[in-house]
């Protein structure tokens, strides 16, 4: 077998690309740029044709995945997702609490979203309840990632992964017309059979000896409030807000992570200090001291407005597309020694001034009063095109936005979920195939203007779609190249005696492993072919195996590079790359082991 190896150039060359490929990903170079290295190098020889290296470009699951690029984004853009994720913590006062809620709550939204931007949505949301109760965030940063790797796997559209997977099945079964019917894509739900109680095992593990595993990290938090900028800025309490009547405590205001209440003017009354049972009311200034992160995380709250000079726009009034900057004063700005209620700040730049930061110094008083000095850092609502305007500006120093802000559009929050659940209808009762249901929706997000359209072609991760499409062309060649079937011949003369279950526990076993080291999508598409492959030479339905591969793909635990929510909560968490392993290593042998029971259960080999 070795020697008719040697003697196929072809294999040879595909193996030692594929080899240099995963050294490439282990060594952390650009997965994008090295999937699309090798597939072009193995086009160039021969081994693939043109069309078959760029064929996955055109793939229905990488275009899925695409289309819901964009539904997550309009659903963020909205506030949809924040007002979601704020409903789910609700009134949690232990870690366990928040993980138990994020078990019922997270797991099921990653089964019908891309769980990239629910990890993105909820970092912010457990950093600022950590904050708030003396928690490491470690504590629940790293549950947040694996319940959303768990959580996508109950469903065909969870997870890229499972829409790649699907697409190979499709693409498996136009070139195969001697299995047809062991290569139809799976249904929407029809993974979830294996799929839910294989979350629910996962989710149990980290509510119970997973969460005695997970580290305490303080030094990460303590270090990000140590070095940030303190602010002072006032924010009214406008008819409508949902903090009205409720006390600091109950509004989430008491213990907000580098931000300190420091007194409510309520009419010619001035409250201070101010106590966690103090009710707020429709008129009231809250004065806080703190970071800007924080301080942009209340401005997007509706009907908090800060009131530092008269030129704010309300929420419901913005315009679209403003944003907020920070801009130093210089000793030559007109402004200097003026207060900022005098100082005509909006005529002049057409902006908005909300808070104050003076290095050194703890600013007191209200803003509007402060007198401005040379060196003082302001914190501006202005047009999309201030920073550039001004950036040579001699009246400031230096000019910057504030990364990733863009005022939420809550009018629409309502219209987004409503698609959402459109998007998941569609898919359910197979109206409309699902790269179909997933483009309409996409497009009605950015026709009911849930989001403008320039932030829609934002949202699209291009490094991700180029590393999936990417990933079928090195797949193709694996099969052209007779190295597919050569490992699966001997996989079968090997391990045939132990039965199609123990191979079933190979491949799984083998993918785990692979998606450690590279991307998820990588290691699917490079274990497809072998697993159908293996599954007709041992004369059994392929369906099992490519479930396994399906799943174990997704079972990225053991360290931070395999999965991208895993590299998003590394630094917010203060993780150690250990960690991981730590955590993951067991969760991943004990779904390897439900796994291998579920599977052949519901899907008979």
């Amino acid at each position: 077998m070795i020697a008719a190896l040697i003697q196929n150039w072809q294999a040879c060359l595909t193996l030692l690309v594929v080899l240099g490929v995963l050294a490439a990903l282990i060594r952390n170079y650009a997965p994008d740029s090295v999937l699309l290295a090798g597939t072009v190098t193995l086009a160039l020889v021969g081994v693939i044709t043109p069309s078959e290296a760029f064929a996955g470009f055109s793939n229905e699951g990488m275009l899925t995945v695409a289309a819901l690029f964009v539904v997550a984004a309009g659903l963020r853009e909205t506030g949809a997702l924040d007002t979601i994720g704020s409903l789910v913590l609700g009134q949690a006062r232990t870690e366990r609490g928040v993980m138990l809620r994020l078990a019922g709550s997270v797991t099921g939204m990653s089964a019908f979203l891309n769980n990239t931007p629910i990890v993105a949505m909820f970092i912010p949301i457990l950093t600022r309840w950590c904050a708030k109760h003396d928690t490491s965030p470690s504590r629940v940063l790293l549950p947040l990632s694996y319940l959303t790797i768990l959580g996508g796997t109950c469903t065909v559209i969870g997870t890229s992964t499972n829409l790649v997977v699907n697409g190979l099945l499709s693409q498996a079964m136009a070139s195969d017309p001697n299995h047809p019917a062991d290569l139809i894509p799976f249904r929407l739900f029809e993974v979830s059979w294996v799929g839910v109680p294989y979350a629910i095992i996962g989710a149990l593990y980290l509510l119970s000896i997973g969460y005695r595993l997970i580290p305490v990290r303080k030094d990460f938090l303590e270090q990000m409030s140590q070095s940030a900028r303190e602010y002072l800025v006032d924010l009214r309490v406008e008819p409508g807000c949902s903090f009205i009547g409720k006390s600091l405590e109950e509004a989430g205001l008491r213990r907000l992570r580098g931000l300190f209440v420091v007194e409510i003017q309520r009419g010619g009354q001035i409250i201070s200090p101010v106590g966690p049972d103090q009710r707020l009311a429709a008129g009231d200034v809250l004065t806080f001291t703190g970071e800007v992160s924080t301080i942009v995380d209340l401005e997007r709250e509706p009907g908090l407005v800060p009131i530092a000079d008269e030129g704010y726009e309300s929420q419901a009034l913005r315009q679209r597309g403003r944003m907020l900057c920070e801009a130093v004063v210089s000793a030559t700005s007109p402004v200097i020694a003026k207060t900022i209620r005098d100082s005509n700040f909006r005529a002049v730049y057409n902006a908005a001034v909300i808070a104050v930061h003076r290095g050194g110094e703890r600013l007191q008083g209200r803003v509007g009063d402060i007198v401005l000095r040379a060196g003082d850092t302001l914190l501006l609502q202005a047009g999309p095109h201030f920073a550039a305007a001004h950036r040579n500006d001699p009246d400031f120093y230096l000019v910057s936005g504030i990364e990733d802000y863009r005022p939420l559009r809550h009018d629409k929050a309502g219209v987004s979920i409503a698609l959402l659940a459109l998007l998941v209808a569609l898919m359910a009762t197979q109206v409309l195939s699902i790269v179909v249901a997933a483009f309409v929706v996409a497009g009605l997000m950015v026709l009911t203007r849930c989001i403008p359209v320039s932030a829609a072609r934002q949202s699209l991760d291009w490094q991700t779609l180029i590393t999936i499409g990417a990933s079928f062309g090195l797949g193709k060649a694996l099969e052209n190249s007779g190295l597919v079937h050569f490992v699966a011949r001997n996989v079968v003369d090997q391990m045939g005696g132990w039965g199609p279950i123990a191979m079933l526990a190979g491949i799984y076993l083998l993918t785990s492993i692979v998606t450690e080291i590279i991307t998820n999508n990588a290691a699917a598409v490079l274990m497809f072919p072998f697993a159908v492959a293996i599954a007709h030479e041992a004369g059994v339905s392929p369906r099992p195996f490519v479930l396994a591969v399906m799943f174990a793909a997704s079972a990225s635990f053991m360290t931070p590079i395999g999965y991208q929510t895993n590299l998003m909560v590394y630094g917010p968490g203060g993780y150690r790359f250990t960690d991981f392993f730590r955590v993951g290593m067991p969760l991943n042998l004990i779904l390897w082991v439900s796994a291998v029971i579920l599977i052949p259960f519901f899907f008979p080999l």
